[in-house]
Parts: C-alpha cells; sequence; structure tokens
C-alpha cells in the first residue's frame, strides 16, 4: 500500500467547495472558547461539506491566527455567520426550516444512534461551551436534544471530537452523491 500524495486526493478548491452542494446541517457553536476548538470545527465542516457556521457570543471569529493554526484555511471556504445570541441563530434556523438539536447530557435526550436523521431534512446541531455545554436556555428552545453515548468515567468529550463524531453520522445519511 502506498499513501497517496496531496495532488493525488482529488480536493476541491476554495471556489469550487463555495458553489459545491452541502448537506443540509448548519453548526451552531454556543459561546466556545477555545481558539483551537473553533478551527478544529471550521475544519471538520470543510471535510464533511457543511452548509455553514454559526458563531455566537464569545465564540472567536476569523481571522484569528490561532483559529487558523488548526483551520488551516477551511476559514476561507466555510461559509459563516456571527451571532451576538445563540438564541438569535437558533430562531434563524428555526425560520429557515431546520430542526434544532442541541448536543447536551440531559433529561429525555435522545442517544446519536438512536436518532433517526431523515433524508433530505434539515438540521441546526448547537454544540456548548467547554465547561458549561450548551446554556439551558438554548436548550430549552431546541427541537431535540442528541447526546453522544459515552461508558468512561470521563462523561464528556471535547467539543471538537463531539462535532467531529456528530457531523461524521449525518454525512453518512446526507450523502452528496
Amino acid at each position: 500500500m502506498r499513501k497517496l500524495l496531496n495532488e493525488e486526493l482529488g480536493r476541491l478548491s476554495v471556489d469550487e467547495f463555495k458553489n459545491a452542494r452541502k448537506i443540509p446541517v448548519v453548526v451552531i457553536l454556543d459561546n466556545v472558547r477555545s481558539l483551537n476548538n473553533i478551527g478544529s470545527i471550521f475544519r471538520t465542516c470543510d471535510a464533511f461539506r457543511v452548509r455553514s457556521l454559526y458563531l455566537c457570543g464569545i465564540t472567536a471569529t476569523p481571522p484569528h491566527r490561532d483559529i487558523q493554526k488548526t483551520a488551516l484555511g477551511a476559514t476561507e471556504s466555510v461559509e459563516w455567520v456571527y451571532y451576538e445570541s445563540t438564541l438569535d441563530a437558533v430562531a434563524a434556523c428555526r425560520n429557515g426550516g431546520f430542526e434544532v438539536c442541541a448536543l447536551e447530557q440531559a433529561e429525555n435526550s435522545i442517544e446519536l444512534n438512536d436518532f433517526q436523521i431523515e433524508q433530505g431534512h434539515k438540521y441546526a446541531l448547537v454544540f456548548g461551551h467547554e465547561m458549561r455545554g450548551v446554556d439551558q436556555e438554548v436548550v430549552s428552545q431546541s427541537d431535540q436534544v442528541l447526546e453522544i453515548p459515552q461508558s468512561g468515567t470521563k462523561h464528556s468529550l471535547n467539543i471538537a471530537v463531539s462535532a467531529g463524531i456528530v457531523l461524521w453520522d449525518f454525512y453518512k445519511i446526507c450523502s452528496l452523491d
């Protein structure tokens, strides 16, 4: 087996990416403080061709050196919008016909593996602050609360890891083919 060279990967240019079909998913970051996590999520949104990324509250916006360090240019390809209030971002998604799903450990949450992603349906996925999670007001305004099943001792995952797991699940169902 031979490792492929970058030029053999068939990657889209930034312009091709912007014009390419996207999965019907918006990612909302609710007061995410880590610039490295923000950059990683930009990169994950690029990898899975997410429609848009909404940065809310204290979540920093590009251009920023520490975001760029992990985004590796994805801030140029992924469409992003800043909202001062996460509730405003949720309202905009709801008005756009998106089902809002907070990723959180909560009463009556649905484990990710039990959630039925519907082909052709539009979703807004809310990921929260590294320590406090998704704000309760945002959870209360969500249509669903999804939880990644875990069986270790920590009961939490890094937000960038969580976004990768969840977006992969949605990408598999919301195929671009």
